[in-house]
């Protein structure tokens, strides 16, 4: 008989009991933070329309997008008549959680508040090639705030995101930088610079790759990209004389795009949000950086990400795209949002042992077995102490003590509750501690109290 392949998917996972447990801690934080600023979750589901994913993300998006196939008759019938990889389609697995969020607005506006601050936190697909820190299945957990022009807005969502990241240990200031830009400015930059207007896309993508190919490497984007050389010349000597420091990036972007109309209301913009920010959590991290892109065209505004020292890529991105979630809907809805990038996080906090090493979910105790004249007590005292809000596991079989303290060192457990013929005539519960390796005896009235009192 052939032997199966049991591994997952390319680019999918199994989750072990740590993996979930580790996993839970973060998303619990998330939630708690998003929640203490007001924000409501929302869910949607994994398969949207194709008709409502298609065309939203770019020809490159499109590519990328799970596809599910029609079925019964209407598969045949498509199968029948020249078929495509979309007219063989009438679904596809979300791509991400912007597009739902828009289609939401569109069908249920009107039993939503007038400022809806929604953060939704589930898996999302993409079709990629794997690599480390990338998957075809990864969580998003977004928090976004439509139907508000106000800098207030990004003030607040910039603020969220810095706190969770602080609550989950990253508490210093240089422990990760929230890099900040405006798209105007952008738009500004290329205006003074005299790149063309069909042209500025292509030199923003290419400018946007400063950090990973250096100068010379923009330059030879910019070229293959048929950006004219005198522009491409400015605004490579403006990138070299780009200053350092938040106040003097904006007094120098305020001399350089004083031309600029454009320019001028992104600087405006921007020091608004970060006046907004001063007194937040997000403050100390906030780096202006004139030459931050990002890859989404529906940016309209402030743009940010997050990156962490020692590590390639963000780790959490967003900004402000007051034209995508009116799409459905034929409006023009402002809002503003931001991703934490969960499978990122996670794996810089296991790389830098930074997860509790209890953590809250795991048993804290074990009810150990000692033999079949034991059973009908053990299970009455791990009912006990689970009535008053503990987590207990109970050991299934009669094994040997050092068997049993072996599988909750194993599983993280730090006292075994031992219940032997001698322990219930005397009226005791022996404890012992997995940690340090004593063991007491407490009183059967009391091993509620103690336990609760030691954990």
């Amino acid at each position: 008989m052939a032997k199966i392949n049991t591994e997952p998917l390319s680019g999918m996972r199994d989750f072990l009991p740590l993996d979930v447990l580790r996993r839970d801690y973060v998303i619990e934080t998330v939630k708690r933070v998003y929640q203490r600023y007001g924000f409501e979750p929302l869910e949607t589901p994994t398969m949207e329309r194709l008709s409502t994913l298609l065309g939203k993300y770019g020809d490159e998006g499109d590519q990328l997008i799970f596809r599910v196939l029609k079925r019964g008759e209407k598969l045949e019938r498509a199968l029948g008549n020249d078929p495509t990889e979309n007219s063989v389609s009438d679904a596809g697995m979300r791509y991400d959680l912007t597009v739902p969020l828009a289609r939401v607005m569109a069908e249920h506006r009107g039993k939503l508040p007038r400022f809806f601050k929604r953060y939704q936190i589930q898996p999302v697909y993409r079709a990629d090639r794997p690599a480390k820190g990338r998957y075809r299945e990864f969580y998003q957990c977004d928090v976004d705030v439509v139907g508000s022009t106000s800098p207030t807005v990004e003030a607040e969502v910039l603020a969220a995101g810095a706190e969770v990241l602080q609550e989950l240990g990253f508490q210093d200031s240089a422990s990760f930088a929230i890099r900040i830009n405006h798209r105007l400015i952008l738009r500004g930059l290329m205006e003074v610079a005299g790149v063309p207007h069909d042209l500025e896309t292509p030199a923003i993508v290419a400018i946007d790759k400063l950090d990973k190919i250096g100068l010379e490497g923009v330059r030879k984007e910019l070229d293959a990209r048929g950006v004219p050389a005198a522009a491409a010349e400015s605004l490579l000597a403006s990138m070299a004389d780009a200053p350092a420091g938040n106040n003097e990036t904006l007094a120098w972007l305020s001399d350089l795009l004083e031309s600029s109309e454009m320019g001028s209301r992104g600087i405006a913009n921007l020091r608004q949000v970060l006046l907004y920010s001063a007194g937040g959590p997000a403050a100390a991290h906030l780096r202006v950086d004139p030459y931050l892109a990002r890859g989404l065209s529906y940016y309209t505004g402030p743009i940010f990400e997050v990156q962490f020292p020692g590590f390639s890529g963000s780790g959490a991105a967003g900004g402000r795209y007051d034209d995508l979630i009116g799409m459905f809907s034929g409006q023009t809805i402002p809002a503003c949002g931001f991703s934490l990038g969960l499978e990122r996080i996670l794996l810089i906090m296991e790389e830098r042992e930074m997860f509790p090493a209890r953590l809250s979910t795991q048993p804290q105790v074990l009810v150990t077995q000692f033999d079949a004249s034991t059973v009908v007590a053990s299970l009455a005292l791990a009912q006990r102490l689970r009535a008053a809000g503990m987590r207990v596991d109970l050991y299934p079989e009669t094994d040997r003590y050092g068997k049993q303290f072996k599988y909750a060192e194993e599983r993280g457990i730090r006292y075994a509750a031992l219940l032997s013929p001698r322990e219930l005539e005397a009226g005791v519960v022996a404890v012992k501690d997995l940690v340090s390796g004593e063991q007491v005896e407490v009183g059967d009235g009391a091993i509620v109290d103690w336990l609760l009192a030691n954990m």
